[in-house]
């Protein structure tokens, strides 16, 4: 349907009739002579058409722009949130660079049987308490530790051998977690990058395919203490097997995005990571 030679009304020029029009522009014909207006955007406030049918039609192009305009700027709300989040990820990156990493500011602990279901449920694990001296029972702080430190919880029962001692589960510590200010001695997890492996992949995560002690690289020894400091490189190759080891599971890409995470944070190169080489690797 056209609207060619309708009638329309103008609040200040009276009636007149629709001499052209296109996508853009209505040129309509009034007794002091014709005028150019925006189309469809002159319905909304100065024109009204007289037949019905013609009206609908230009409500519906009205519709139908404002879809396009919600639509527009949808977009482009999301392309400056994308552009946002990008400049954030850079400055982030710029800081990582700039701010030394220890390049062993990752925990590793040892937990009785009985600790590792609390910790897979409620996230968080102890850090101990201190042992003697005048601060004997307060918890204890890890300097090192802050968000681009995880924590990677093992396993070895009575009635094990210290070179089975099962990697069961790692997460990293939570955004903004500094371990030299930690009063409770919780480290709580990040809420996305955290994984519980299963009974079957703990089997085949050894701790010490990873770990070798360097004053007794030979020997598989872990005697006394709960917690020990372990390399940045080292946890980024326990991450890499795990995604690995899930590969035809529906948890890959979860572990992935928890490597992709893990090694942003430490600067690590995942393309240039070394293979596993622990006490046992070392036959």
């Amino acid at each position: 349907m056209s609207i060619i030679n309708k009638q329309v009304t103008h609040e200040i020029f009276g009636k007149g009739n629709v001499v052209k029009y296109d996508d853009a522009y209505i040129k309509i014909k009034f007794a002091s002579g014709d005028k150019k207006f925006v189309f469809p955007d002159a319905f909304e406030s100065y024109l009204t058409l007289v037949d019905k049918r013609a009206a609908n039609l230009v409500n519906k192009k009205l519709e139908e722009q404002e879809k396009e305009r919600r639509e527009e700027a949808l977009r482009l709300k999301e392309q400056e949130a994308l552009e946002r989040k990008k400049r954030l990820l850079l400055e982030q990156e710029q800081r990582l660079r700039d701010r030394k990493i220890h390049p062993s500011s990752q925990s590793v602990f040892w937990c009785r049987p009985e600790e590792q279901e609390k910790i897979f449920a409620e996230w968080e694990v102890f850090a101990g308490a201190i042992k003697s001296g005048e601060r004997k029972g307060e918890p204890r702080r890890y300097a090192r530790m802050t968000q681009n430190s995880a924590c990677l919880i093992t396993r070895r029962d009575t009635d094990m051998k210290e070179e089975d001692r099962r990697i069961t589960g790692i997460f990293m510590a939570d955004r903004g977690f500094d371990g030299r200010k930690c009063e409770d001695g919780y480290i709580p997890a990040h809420p996305n990058y955290r994984i519980h492996l299963s009974e079957a992949e703990s089997k085949r995560m050894l701790f010490w395919n990873y770990y070798s002690d360097e004053r007794y690289p030979q020997r598989m020894i872990w005697n006394s203490g709960r917690q020990r400091y372990f390399k940045n490189v080292l946890t980024a190759q326990i991450l890499r097997d795990i995604v690995s080891l899930r590969k035809e599971q529906k948890d890959e890409e979860s572990g992935q995005h928890f490597l992709e995470y893990f090694c942003r944070h430490n600067l690590i190169d995942i393309e240039d990571l070394p293979e596993p080489s622990g006490t046992l690797m070392r036959g």
